[in-house]
């Protein structure tokens, strides 16, 4: 059974999988104005994608990490293969938020899967949550989550 983690502030635990963040800013998978959610394959994942895109990072004891997992059912996957030569720049490109547009305006699945612009070989999933089947992904309760005290002295 396919599983991702999300890595979020504590004080938005509540909202953690509404998307609103993505909807307000939009992200390398999404044009603001569409409610995605991101998780990663791995926790460590997780810690990159929030640590390369919130710098600084605020003090360690304002995060806490919340797993989900779902049937494969429902999900799709983008093949790297597939994608444009420029799905990798920062900041991202019109290309894949253009394709994550049309998977949630479609709402083609619940979950997509995508490589990771990070480390291409891992992945992180798309969540929509306008989607019918969202209800089926189940949704654990958030623990605490610390950095490493050395990636908050950098």
């Amino acid at each position: 059974m396919p599983s991702g983690w999300r890595i979020e502030r504590a004080h938005r635990a509540a909202t953690a999988f509404s998307g609103e963040g993505a909807r307000l800013y939009g992200g390398r998978w999404n044009s603001p104005g569409l409610r995605v959610v991101y998780l990663s394959e791995h926790q460590s994942l997780a810690a990159l994608e929030v640590f390369i895109h919130t710098q600084p990072l605020p003090s360690r004891d304002e995060y806490i990490v919340i797993g989900a997992q779902w049937d494969d059912a429902l999900m799709e996957k983008v093949q790297t293969s597939r994608l444009p030569r420029n799905w990798r720049v920062s900041p991202p490109g019109l290309d894949t938020a253009a394709l994550g547009d049309r998977w949630v305006r479609e709402a083609r699945s619940a979950v997509l899967a995508v490589p990771s612009a990070i480390i291409p070989t891992e992945t992180n999933f798309l969540l929509n949550p306008a989607h019918p089947d969202f209800r089926s992904i189940r949704i654990h309760k958030p623990a605490r989550f610390q950095f490493d005290p050395r990636m908050l002295q950098r």
